[in-house]
């Protein structure tokens, strides 16, 4: 028996390839001959670089940058098969914030270009950049900045950072930019398909969770469209509604601008780096997860990825979850066959959190064991 399991990470208790390590253990108490197969997985948010490089032998290299507040960082992005592979929260994420210093009106993403500069030097011109956890609405102008193009406002000079600034954009000098961008092949990880404005784009769906109250995502909002219409015209094309572009608040939009990157499903992204389906080749039973499974769960998460590449392989799929929660059961359409929870009883998440090893062991065993009765049914 081959068992693949692909599982993304449970944020706040374990990293990709640790959830895989502890569902191994559990299912070697039901099948201790089978083969194991663990890879890393994310969707292109925090954890990233960390699930690729750890889990396919890559290395990290260390980036002096500034935070979404303009302060030092050591950020980083990853190496894996002479590819760089870059997620945008190590330098303008917002877990690098305290609550009170939220304020998507005033942080940039100009870290995040910090650290894709020093990717270019380093002579890497196939980058992937994940895209998920941003603290900006800045719709990628910071990012911009720091590879040098000219951000101009009415009055001629350079615009400072943060979303609010776009409101005075007037245009885009590009005569400064690092030759090093001609030939990238930039490719985007992005889990949503939010266009950059309006109702579901990324000051309204996105804004109130970085600390913009209503009046602020109207603002941002009209700053994102100023932006949207300054840099279209320069480029000659429209670009606000391609799916993604407001993910990161806006950075979709403006990797696909100044980059001209391609915005790709985040973990289909990762799939392919991890050369998924010649991983599951032969595979008998792909276990995934995450930490709740859900309604939204269809729209780009891991565990639907993975079923996506493993049905029409024919390979069964199990999701191994912290938590299921409301819709999840649409799910079953998608390709996942069965979700096995990790919680035992009823308890508070801080609980399911501080027990989430053992769980998670538990759950892969109990799983397995029932997997065992199907076959001796069959």
């Amino acid at each position: 028996m081959k068992i693949v399991i692909a599982s993304d990470s449970y944020k706040g208790s374990n990293t990709s390839l640790k959830v895989a390590g502890l569902i191994e253990k559990g299912a070697k108490a039901v099948f201790p001959d089978a083969e194991y197969v663990k890879i890393p997985i994310a969707d292109g948010g925090e954890g990233t670089v960390e699930a690729l490089v750890s889990g396919l032998g890559g290395e990290t290299v260390t980036v002096k940058a500034e935070d979404p507040l303009g302060r030092p960082v050591d950020a980083f992005y990853g190496i894996v098969d002479g590819k760089a592979v870059l997620e945008m929260a190590a330098a303008s994420g917002l877990p690098l914030l305290t609550a009170d210093e939220k304020n998507p009106r005033i942080t940039s993403t100009y870290g995040t270009g910090q650290v894709l500069l020093a990717a270019l030097k380093a002579g890497y011109r196939d980058i992937t950049i994940g895209i998920g956890g941003s603290a900006t609405n800045d719709g990628g102008a910071g990012l911009a900045q720091a590879l040098g193009f000219r951000l101009l406002g009415t009055d001629g000079a350079e615009l400072s950072r943060g979303g609010a600034a776009l409101a005075n954009l007037a245009a885009v000098d590009d005569s400064r930019v690092s030759p090093l961008l001609k030939d990238a092949k930039i490719h985007v990880a992005c889990d949503v398909d939010n266009p950059l404005l309006g109702e579901h784009g990324a000051s309204a769906v996105y804004g109130p969770q970085k600390g913009a109250d209503p009046g602020m995502v109207k603002e941002l909002d009209a700053a994102l469209e100023c932006m949207a219409d300054v840099v279209e015209k320069w480029k000659g094309q429209s670009m606000r509604d391609i799916p993604g572009t407001g993910a990161a608040g806006g950075l979709g939009f403006g990797l696909t601008a100044f980059c001209n990157a391609i915005i790709k499903s985040g973990i289909d992204t990762i799939l392919d780096l991890v050369d998924f389906e010649a991983k599951i080749a032969g595979a008998d039973l792909v276990i995934t997860g995450e930490g709740k499974i859900d309604g939204q769960s269809i729209r780009g998460k891991v565990p639907i990825g993975v079923a996506a590449r493993s049905g029409p392989a024919g390979v069964p799929v199990l999701a191994v979850v912290g938590d299921i929660g409301k819709g999840a059961s649409a799910v079953y359409g998608y390709g996942i066959d069965s979700i096995m929870s990790t919680v035992d009883k009823a308890m508070p998440l801080e609980e399911a959190i501080a027990r989430s090893a053992e769980c998670l062991v538990d759950a892969a065993e109990r799983a397995c064991r029932m997997i065992r009765i199907g076959i001796k049914i069959a």
